[in-house]
């Protein structure tokens, strides 16, 4: 059984430390503030922390060349360093502003309708968010995603954009276009934060044993 290193200890680490043995891994070493295990033995981490800590985390990870699940948020402006670390080390690192199967299928849906619909010039489209309480980055990285796949896929109008933040949500992804004649709504729903743990774990087996640079929708699709 491969060795998994857990690196960040909240509630996404210890929901990853339940669910490891299901994926094939002994999870080796758990570390946090004020829990320091050596990396010794690790053949790939999982990395859900804050995003100030994300750079410095990975470069300690990487200079074991041992291979990175980055799924903290909020810490993009950090890309090209980040891809600087992995290239230096020649390790490898997996990010994603969100690691569940679904939404990353539900972005490929959003990414057609901006296709299909960026002609169409009567359509004007939003976008809208909801999380628990406690999330730092706000809109989320998974709205970000979706934004940017639409302006990718050619939809240039304006695009309304508004995020919430209550209660425990888990989190909530809409994607709509509206025009005099009907409206498209696109929507995901997450009831809890399994799916996220379950697509970290997934994509920590795909990565033992590369090199590289790498998104999650590369594991589930190809790159």
């Amino acid at each position: 059984m491969p060795n998994l290193a857990i690196v960040g200890y909240g509630k996404m680490g210890r929901m990853i430390d339940q669910l490891a043995p299901e994926y094939g891994f002994t999870v080796s070493a758990r570390l946090d503030v004020g829990r320091d295990e050596p990396l010794k033995g690790t053949d790939v981490a999982v990395e859900f922390s804050m995003p100030a800590s994300v750079v410095g985390n990975v470069a300690r990870v990487a200079a074991q060349r041992v291979p990175i699940v980055v799924g903290t948020t909020g810490w993009s402006e950090h890309l090209a360093e980040v891809k600087s670390i992995i290239e230096q080390n020649d390790s490898a690192l997996i990010w994603s502003p969100n690691f569940s199967v679904g939404v990353n299928v539900f972005t490929r849906l959003v990414a057609t309708a901006a296709r299909l619909l960026k002609d169409e010039k009567e359509y004007g489209a939003w976008a809208w968010e909801i999380h628990h309480i406690t999330k730092k980055d706000a809109p989320s990285g998974t709205l970000l995603k979706l934004l940017g796949e639409m302006q990718a896929a050619g939809f240039n109008r304006p695009i309304s954009q508004s995020s919430s933040r209550a209660g425990a949500h888990p989190g909530t992804h809409e994607i709509g276009f509206d025009s005099a004649a009907d409206t498209i709504t696109l929507r995901h729903s997450a009831r809890s934060r399994e799916g996220f743990a379950r697509g970290a774990l997934k994509a920590a087996q795909w990565i033992i044993g590369r090199k590289g640079f790498y998104e999650f929708s590369d594991v589930l699709f190809g790159g």
